[in-house]
Order: C-alpha cells, then structure tokens, then sequence
C-alpha cells in the first residue's frame, strides 16, 4: 500500500517520508525513531549528535560556492499524535502507520498520518542525503516530544547549535509563512469522590457522543468545532436536573491538543422515568445536532440501555462534576485586537476520566499573549476549584513574538512572490510552535516558519495534499539558494 506513496513526486521527499512511518513515534515514546535518525546520519557519515533529551542534531557542510553564506538550521520534530478511529484496529506501538492516495490527498486508514511534523522531518532528511542541492552550512534539528509538552525543545542543549537562521518546518498552509505562535499551559483538574449502591429500580443506559470532526485544538479552535466533553455533559445536566439520572463513569477524549471527537457515560435512570427520559432527551439531542448541522454533519448521540452498573457518584460530586464541565470555557476566549482574524487565547476540555472515585478533567490553555493565558487559566482554576477539585498548571511553555523587521522574513517573502506570482500570508498561528521555546536558549537567531498544506491535523482525518508537496519541495530548494551571505 505504502509503495505507491514513495512513487509520488518529489520521490526523495515521498520515500523519506515512507521510511519515517515505518517507525513507531508516539511523544514520550521516540526511542526507536531516535535510533532510526542517529542511523540515518551515520550512514551519510555526517557528524550525528544527541543531546541529553534526546534530540538529534545532523551536520552537514556547505556545498561548494555556498560557503559565504549564513549557517541555517532546519527543525522539525520527530514525534507524531496517535489517534485512532474507535472501530480501527491498530497497534501504534509496533505498526508502521498505513496511507494511501485519495485523489490530491495522502491519508492513513483509519489513524492519524504523522505529516505533522513527519513531512517536515521528510524534507530535512531528503536535503541531508542529496548530492546535488545546493545549500550553506546546514545543521539539522529533530526535536522529541513536541506534542505532549515541546521537552525536548526545553531541554535543547544551548550550546549545540552554531546557525544563524532557524527554518522551522511545522506549518500546514502552503501559502503562510509563520513569524509567531501562541504559548500553552497544561490544566488538571482531579478529584476523589464517594460512591453509592445504585438506587432500586434503576435502569441502566450508555449514553455516547461520537461523529465529531475533532482536530488540532490550536489550529482547528476558531472553527467552533464540536467538543465531545462539553456536548455529552450538556445531556447530563438536563437529564440529572429533570429525570434524576445519575453517573456511574464518564470517558471522554485523550490528548490535550486534539479537540475531544467521542465521549461515554455510564448512568442510570429510574424505572418510573424511564419513558419521558429518552422521549425528552432525544428531544434535546435533535436540538444540538441542529445547532452543528453545517458544522458536523455526522454528530451522533445515541443512548442504549445497558447493564445497570454497580455504583453511581454520590449526588453531591456528580453535581460538582456536571456543574464544573458545564462552566469551564472551551473555545475561543479571545480573538487578537491586533491581528485580524488571529485567535489569541482558547481553552480545549480535552479529556475526561471519571470512575471508581476518581475524577481527572485534563485542558489545554493557550495564548500568544502572556498576560491574558493567564487570566484563562485563572478563571478555569477557580471553576474546577469552587467544585471541589485540586487543579494543578504544568508543561507551561512560551509563545513566539512577532518579528516584522526579520532578515529571513524579507528573503522567504519576496521569494514567495517570486515563485508563485502573488503574497504570501504572514501571519502568527494559535499553535505552539518550538520556535519561541528555541528563541529563548538561542536568542539572536533569525527565525521562520513554514509547511506544506495539511488538514486535520491530530485527527484520523489528517491528510496531506500532494500537489502542495510538490509546491513546498520546489520552495525549500530555492530558499536554500537564497540564504543571505555573512
């Protein structure tokens, strides 16, 4: 299946790209995609080194004529989100992810692709083992674990690198170059809760929210998307305050910087209400579905009588629980003053866990601005707090200001125009970018970043267009050409 995709044009991205997800790369867990780059650049015989958090930096001169020219380094990172589809079987641990080609479109059967950022990685690696591109002095970054907490870019050693110029290789509009992004903190939010045997008489339900487009909670969060945890805890609020239902466990989403697609209650419900139960809540359902009909098309939220469960929350911490989910923001909390059409701060209830007298609501915050990530995080804080929940702000990471004035800028700008006839889009992004954590160990590096076309990201609708591959490969090769002299 994965052999048509190595015969796409430009072949040396494509099979690259190809040998990349034959590799498990889940963040946190690069050990082998770690290995698989240090061999990589052992076998060039270039200079391989790994810093203590594991990043992998490849060396490779300039070609000849190139050598007046200013040292770049090209990074991408080498992890990749594993989402799945729930009726996908597939094993992230120990298969190599499965594409195929859907008319312009590279996609993965049923899971997410790893374009983000593995075409990047891809691009790198093309450049490193060709003999006939031409280039100045290159170092080559390949960062870990950028999508669970961007460690590996915290903890870059600030003395490997020598560049003056950093292409950073992790944007997914082929017609935008990239000169700033949002920064993030992690929220928490746990509790511990009693438990009660289940009142008599009671029938037991599943209630599931699923059909969601999901995707990228920084890049896809001004789409007004769905968000599984917040639809399925709007059902529970009107089922609890009018038919008396109560919540045996509740799992909805995983990763924090996906936009949550399903979610599943356990509850139960008195026989006596049963009947006005499901008449009224099928009511409300059709109510949401309408609201995100032109939004997502294929929301479905069923409920199923089941096993009547042994335990439900005790009713005071399920009021806690449906109150907290049901105030906390999700989505755009602030649109940019200063740029157009720029999210400046969002929240993603990005997954819940609620069973066996253990409550976990896990978010992610984000912001390009500073003070006003804050005032997100304070306000969702004291929400979860006023429910009883200790609430914990971690994997905190800055954002990465604006540089109009940048050297890079002016080059990849006017390069853009060159080629393609027309502006590029200069903009900051409402995603975490490596590029503001870099920024602060290599503080006099030039920065820029930019990508090839992708959509749903983090999603197991992820795709890649090829003929923006295409586009992207041909730019790379003449912006190499084109770094400034010293």
């Amino acid at each position: 299946m994965n052999e048509e995709i190595r015969a796409l044009e430009p072949k040396a991205l494509w099979n690259n790209f190809a040998d990349l997800n034959a590799v498990p790369r889940a963040s946190k867990k690069e050990e082998r995609v770690i290995e698989f780059m240090k061999n990589f650049g052992n076998r060039l015989n270039l200079e391989t080194l790994v810093d203590d958090a594991g990043n992998v930096v490849i060396r490779k001169p300039a070609t000849p004529g190139m050598e007046n020219r200013k040292a770049i380094v090209m990074q991408s990172h080498l992890d990749m989100v594993h989402q799945k589809n729930n009726d996908t079987d597939f094993d992230f641990d120990n298969q190599g992810i499965e594409m195929y080609i859907d008319g312009d479109w590279v996609r993965a059967k049923g899971t997410t692709l790893g374009a983000d950022n593995g075409l990047g990685v891809a691009t790198i690696m093309a450049i490193l083992e060709s003999d006939e591109i031409e280039h100045p002095e290159l170092e080559a970054l390949f960062t870990i674990d950028e999508e669970t907490g961007m460690t590996g870019a915290k903890g870059l050693d600030p003395e490997i690198l020598k560049g003056d110029i950093l292409l950073n290789l992790d944007t997914e509009e082929d017609d935008e170059i990239g000169i700033g992004c949002a920064g993030g903190v992690d929220l928490t939010a746990v509790r511990d809760y009693e438990e009660e045997h289940v009142p008599e008489n009671s029938v037991g339900y599943t209630i599931k929210v699923r059909g969601l487009k999901g995707g990228h909670s920084g890049m896809d969060i001004i789409k007004g998307l769905g968000n599984a945890n917040k639809l399925i805890a709007r059902v529970l609020y009107d089922a609890h305050r009018d038919f008396g239902l109560r919540v045996s466990s509740l799992n909805g989403g995983g990763l924090r910087n996906a936009i949550p697609r399903e979610s599943e209650a356990k509850v139960v419900v008195g026989r006596e209400n049963t009947e006005t139960f499901l008449t009224e809540t099928l009511v409300w359902i059709r109510e949401i579905k309408e609201e995100f009909a032109s939004l997502e098309p294929t929301l479905d939220i069923d409920i199923t009588e089941d096993e009547v469960p042994n335990k439900v929350m005790k009713v005071e911490a399920q009021q806690d629980l449906i109150k907290a989910l049901s105030a906390a923001h999700n989505g755009v909390y602030r649109m940019s003053p200063d740029i157009e059409g720029l999210v400046e701060a969002s929240n993603n209830i990005a997954k819940v866990h609620i069973e066996n007298g253990k409550m976990e609501i896990k978010c992610l915050t984000r912001s390009s601005v500073e003070s006003s990530k804050k005032d997100l995080a304070h306000s969702l804080q004291a929400t979860f707090e006023l429910a009883g929940f200790k609430v914990q702000l971690s994997g905190e990471y800055p954002g990465w200001a604006p540089n109009m004035d940048s050297a890079i800028l002016r080059v990849v700008d006017d390069l853009y125009k060159k080629m393609n006839n027309e502006p590029a889009d200069v903009a900051a992004c409402h995603a975490g970018l490596e590029c503001g954590i870099i920024g602060n160990h290599y503080p006099e590096m030039d920065m820029i970043s930019f990508g090839p076309t992708i959509r749903g990201a983090h999603s197991p609708d992820e795709r890649a267009s090829i003929s923006s591959a295409k586009k992207y490969w041909d730019f790379v090769i003449e912006l190499l050409k084109n770094i400034p002299e010293n």
